[in-house]
């Protein structure tokens, strides 16, 4: 369903944000990330002087190579359009982030090697999501040439990751009940789960 019709209104800004993921030939995975903003009308830059229509504010990439445990092996960033030339020191702390896992605790990890003055606010804003993004490229990429293999489905014996941590898959939903019958009330994730008003 679209959003309601909105009240009458100028167009200003627009950040695009696009992640994508990708399985390399050594194995080991390739999640990327790009962050675009713009206006729509001519801004005049502090340091960069008149910027047209449309021209980036900000243009930032990262790539974050990890392994199949979702741990980074490698970090890559660029930043080639930004504000000021001082933000290009945004890059190399991000190499800070080499060896972090792209799993439970990811945003603390983030905050501790590049929060405030230690990294640059904008790649930290792309790196929060690119755990998720991590998420829904390797597991279900994963879990495809499982199939295609003829093999079962593995039983660790624990919910997946996303099982009681979104509405939808709630342990005392429906959908879990559809899906995973099994972890259906599961007791350790109603306990870390907050109160229902």
């Amino acid at each position: 369903m679209p959003l309601p019709t909105p009240a009458p209104r100028a167009h200003l800004h627009t950040r695009n944000v696009v992640l994508r993921g990708y399985h390399r030939e050594d194995g080991l995975w390739d999640i990327e990330a790009e962050l675009a903003d713009s206006k729509s009308y001519e801004v005049e830059m502090a340091e960069r002087g008149p910027l047209p229509p449309g021209g980036k504010v900000h243009g930032l990439a990262i790539r974050v190579t990890v392994d199949d445990a979702m741990v980074i092996r490698a970090i890559a960033s660029s930043m080639d359009d930004t504000p000021f030339g001082e933000c290009q020191q945004g890059n190399a702390p991000m190499q800070q982030m080499v060896g972090a896992t792209l799993g439970p605790g990811w945003r603390q990890a983030i905050e501790r090697a590049l929060g405030g003055v230690r990294g640059c606010t904008h790649l930290r804003e792309l790196l929060f999501n690119m755990a998720t993004a991590a998420y829904q490229t390797i597991p279900a990429w994963r879990e495809r040439l499982r199939r295609e293999a003829g093999q079962p489905r593995a039983d660790s014996g624990q919910p997946p990751y996303h099982v009681g941590r979104c509405i939808a898959w709630d342990v005392d939903g429906a959908v879990v009940q559809r899906h995973y019958p099994q972890f259906a009330g599961w007791e350790p994730l109603r306990r870390k789960s907050p109160p229902k008003p």
